[in-house]
């Protein structure tokens, strides 16, 4: 896949503060349609009016996971092949191995800087 500017994007993240420091950061490297929710339960609502191809979810949220979120959307066939990038501090190895199997696209461990972003993204849409 190679990087659209104006492809929507979905951040979910619990903390409005995350929410905005990631859309912050995605429309600095150019990309202009980011939409965020607070939950992946929100995220699946918004999902049904509007087809988002790339997300970034953080992994400890209620009332859903953000690795049940995933889990949802590999079975949905309209979004079991979009690109889904875990941004999450749960770093240990038996974690990011679940999100693998489960066909997360990219992990993002908490802090991380525009650089690293950049870099996660370039990774799982290609050099942009």
């Amino acid at each position: 896949m190679v990087a659209d500017w104006s492809m929507p994007i979905l951040v979910v993240d619990d903390h409005r503060t995350m929410q905005a420091i990631v859309a912050r950061q995605l429309r600095d490297l150019g990309f202009r349609e980011i939409d965020t929710a607070g939950d992946p339960v929100t995220a699946l609502t918004m999902m049904r009016q509007r087809h988002y191809r790339l997300i970034l979810s953080d992994w400890n949220m209620e009332p859903m996971s953000g690795i049940a979120f995933l889990e949802t959307l590999r079975r949905d066939p309209l979004y079991a092949a979009t690109p889904f990038i875990l941004v999450t501090a749960e770093s240990r190895p038996e974690n990011v191995l679940a999100a693998r199997r489960l066909g997360v696209d990219g992990y993002l461990v908490k802090p991380f800087d525009a650089a690293g972003l950049r870099a996660k993204l370039a990774a799982v849409l290609g050099p942009f």
